[in-house]
């Protein structure tokens, strides 16, 4: 394949995935809008403590699917005889498996877990409702997870994109209807966001129609060594999005210290912006996976080369954009969250934008350079970057810079800890050998 006809096939994947994981981000960010707007500070508050639970869903589910989609895209390249329908049926396994686990969690222990996660008396109800219920979605999610990274990976991103898009703006629509219209305030918001995947998976079963699909829902007997052989290369998904859920509960539990309910409201407006620019990295590493594990299949390193190379350029321009943006509205973003004018809200979130953000570049390069560890099937790499960036820094950087600076540091230590990991990244990198 040409330098051109390669870029033309970057551009395709990465362009739609970032689109799609731009709408698929929104579930959370419309909850937050119209959360912010029909229920004020205290709901904004309850919405935050809350969240971190779809992080571990919906990392979950990226685990699986990414891990064996890309399996699926190594073996297409391969030519092997390996069955698409074996990877992913017992792919399909595992996800109903695991998605039990938390549907039962949100049956049983919501109570205990509202309690967990620190809401007092004036956020609890709230708290609670929004975690039941998207627990009980939590089948939902990861399947909808699960079919997007397939469809994507059979040579369909267009319908991928197209199912997180319309899943998100139904979720945008119902949203409104169910909070304001309606008035069911907090259960709306998560009724709304539990419909999201159910409707995207009505739009991904579009992919049998043409009969050109390399997998199929049918039977197969269960494999332990085929089912859990791709969980090497879903896990940088999994810990990057569990590490946000771990994150935001740190976060809250020291941010409730310096400055309460209102200062978590504030970490709510960063950190569901945080999300949707994620989400921005993560649907370009998304794009590039299928394209490099299949030239990797081929044993087609330039083609590789290329998109790696592509890839940063893409971060690179990316992180600019994302920057001048949040520095130069940050006033503006923050009032659309903040509903009821709160002064103390508003001054402790601009400034947290413009530090927290800083970070974009950083996240970026660790993002991408994940990606590319995983779809080479190099997955020990990716997991020395995603459990540093995720667990074994920021959360020690947290607590020492907010003991420092007070809620400074703590818009702080994220930009830190992202840039000591990408010197890693960097490092870990160069001294592969055979390095693409």
């Amino acid at each position: 394949m040409n330098r051109q006809s390669k870029f033309a096939e970057f551009i395709k994947y990465a362009v739609l995935n970032i689109m799609g994981m731009l709408g698929l981000s929104c579930y959370i960010l419309a909850d937050t809008y119209f959360v912010s707007k029909g229920l004020g500070t205290k709901g904004l508050t309850a919405l935050n403590l809350a969240i971190p639970v779809y992080s571990f869903i919906h990392g979950s589910g990226l685990m699986l699917g990414m891990g064996g989609a890309t399996r699926y895209s190594v073996f297409r390249g391969q030519r092997s005889g390996k069955s698409g329908d074996s990877i992913f049926m017992n792919t399909v396994y595992l996800s109903v498996a695991i998605s039990m686990l938390f549907l039962l969690t949100g049956v049983f222990f919501s109570d205990g877990l509202t309690q967990l996660l620190g809401a007092d008396t004036e956020v609890a109800d709230m708290t609670e409702t929004y975690l039941k219920f998207i627990l009980l979605f939590a089948p939902a999610f990861m399947m909808n997870d699960v079919l997007i990274c397939f469809v994507r990976n059979d040579k369909n991103p267009r319908l991928s994109m197209l199912a997180m898009l319309v899943g998100s703006l139904c979720n945008i629509v119902l949203d409104y209807v169910f909070i304001f219209p309606l008035g069911m305030g907090i259960l709306g918001a998560v009724l709304a966001t539990g419909a999201a995947p159910v409707i995207s998976m009505l739009l991904l079963s579009l992919h049998w129609k043409n009969g050109k699909n390399g997998f199929h829902f049918t039977w197969k007997k269960p494999e332990l060594s085929c089912m859990f052989s791709g969980l090497p290369l879903g896990f940088p998904s999994l810990v990057a999005e569990v590490s946000s859920g771990v994150v935001m509960i740190v976060y809250n539990i020291i941010i409730l210290k310096i400055a309460g309910n209102t200062g978590v409201a504030a970490y709510g407006v960063v950190a569901n912006l945080s999300l949707v620019v994620m989400a921005v990295y993560t649907g370009l590493a998304q794009g590039m996976q299928p394209v490099i594990s299949t030239d990797c299949g081929k044993g087609d390193t330039e083609s590789v080369r290329k998109v790696v190379r592509y890839g940063m350029a893409a971060m690179i321009v990316i992180s600019l954009a994302i920057y001048l943006v949040m520095y130069g509205f940050a006033s503006g973003i923050a009032g659309i969250f903040n509903s009821e004018n709160d002064a103390a809200l508003q001054s402790l979130a601009v400034p947290g934008i413009r530090l927290y953000f800083t970070a974009a570049p950083f996240a970026g390069f660790n993002i991408v350079i994940s990606a590319v560890f995983t779809s080479t099937q190099r997955a020990v790499p990716a997991h020395w970057i995603s459990l540093l960036r995720g667990f074994v820094l920021i959360i020690p950087l947290a607590v020492l810079l907010s003991g420092v600076w007070g809620i400074y540091g703590i818009w702080l230590a994220f930009p830190v800890t992202e840039g000591m990991a990408a010197v890693l990244g960097a490092v870990l990198y160069r001294k592969l050998p055979n390095s693409v």
